[in-house]
């Protein structure tokens, strides 16, 4: 009645389009938040049969995860808690990112870490007037660095340059300070494809491994990736109204002519968004508009005199190449992004791999 089908083949040839593009830079592919909702274990397992260089999670728990489903490739996580058993990283060869004095006191010194600095994102990292204090606790207990990372904020191309001094003066600090960095990482998906001279020695690439755009404001040119994830269901019920006919709570549509009403069980509890207005779903091969709230557990199409039936598929959101909604323009119906509606789509849908 509901599905998500999640294409494990494009996953592969999407890294190994960013790998082409972005090389010879290493190439993290994000992971985190159960692989932007298209299945962590099942998407990593994917990726690390195909050599992936690095997965990158959030937390030590994404991390642990993967470990236990039997992925072998390297993995780093950055979101730490105090209460995390960091001995257990190093047990399971997790790399860290250290984001604070008390990590980097607590660490266990044979762990792998990356330091995080704040370049001006105001997040997680260290401020820039924190290094000398890092650095002479990185000499005191001799811990393992292997890279530096930040995170640009997408804001302009002055923000993001004036990030880039930043990076740029704390790696030149550590390293005449006798701190070795072997991996440099500031470029996620969009700084990845729009800065070539901020890939350095690897890019963190999460939405545009999925292949979607990382951009709100340009689409997405001149790389070979394709969508990931296409989420369908069947119609439920279908039947024919009359003229001023309301639609779902608070009737914020109604019909404007004698029309067939077509009933789709994918609701906001399948992380459909309940404010979207304008979203169109595709039904055999003609796009028609959703009406109405949408409800918990289903939204109403206006199908016209459209020749459907019930059980038909309905894609609610796929491929563009395919005359398919995408999840650009769920997003932009209800005025978020495609990360959002795609993290938390899924619900009661059921999740089916196509094999790479």
């Amino acid at each position: 009645m509901r599905e998500l089908r999640i294409d494990l083949g494009r996953i592969c040839s999407n890294y190994l389009a960013l790998k082409s593009a972005f090389g010879p830079a290493k190439v993290m592919a994000v992971v985190k938040a159960n692989a932007y909702g298209h299945g962590m274990i099942e998407v990593a397992t994917a990726l690390d049969k195909a050599g992936v260089d690095v997965l990158g999670v959030a937390d030590l728990d994404e991390a642990i995860a993967l470990r236990l489903a039997g992925i072998d490739a390297p993995v780093m996580c950055w979101l730490l808690d105090q209460k995390d058993d960091l001995q257990s990283a190093v047990q399971q060869n997790i790399i860290l990112g250290i984001s604070t004095i008390q990590q980097l006191e607590s660490v266990p010194r044979e762990a792998a870490i990356h330091l995080k600095v704040d370049t001006g994102l105001g997040r997680n990292g260290f401020m820039p007037g924190q290094i000398p204090d890092v650095v002479k606790i990185i000499q005191a207990r001799q811990l393992n660095v292997q890279g530096l990372l930040s995170h640009l904020a997408n804001t302009s191309e002055a923000e993001d340059f004036a990030q880039q001094v930043v990076f740029d003066s704390v790696y030149s600090m550590l390293e005449a300070a006798g701190v070795k960095i072997e991996i440099r990482h500031l470029a996620a998906s969009a700084g990845a494809i729009s800065y070539p001279g901020m890939r350095y020695d690897m890019v963190r690439c999460g939405i545009v491994l999925y292949g979607l755009n990382p951009f709100e404001d340009r689409a997405l040119e001149g790389l070979a990736v394709k969508p990931v994830m296409s989420a369908m269901a069947k119609i439920a019920n279908l039947k024919l109204v009359p003229v001023g006919q309301g639609v779902s709570y608070g009737y914020r549509y109604k019909t404007d002519k004698p029309t067939q009403l077509a009933l789709v069980p994918f609701g906001y509890a399948e992380g459909m968004p309940r404010i979207s207005q304008g979203a169109r779903v595709k039904i055999g091969q003609e796009l028609f508009p959703v009406v109405g709230r949408i409800a918990m557990d289903q939204f109403v199409v206006d199908a016209g005199d459209a020749e459907i039936s019930i059980g038909d598929e309905v894609i609610i959101f796929g491929d563009s190449a395919r005359n398919e909604p995408t999840a650009e323009q769920l997003a932009e119906s209800a005025g978020t992004v495609n990360y959002e509606v795609v993290t938390r789509i899924g619900g009661r849908a059921n999740r089916v791999f196509l094999q790479a």
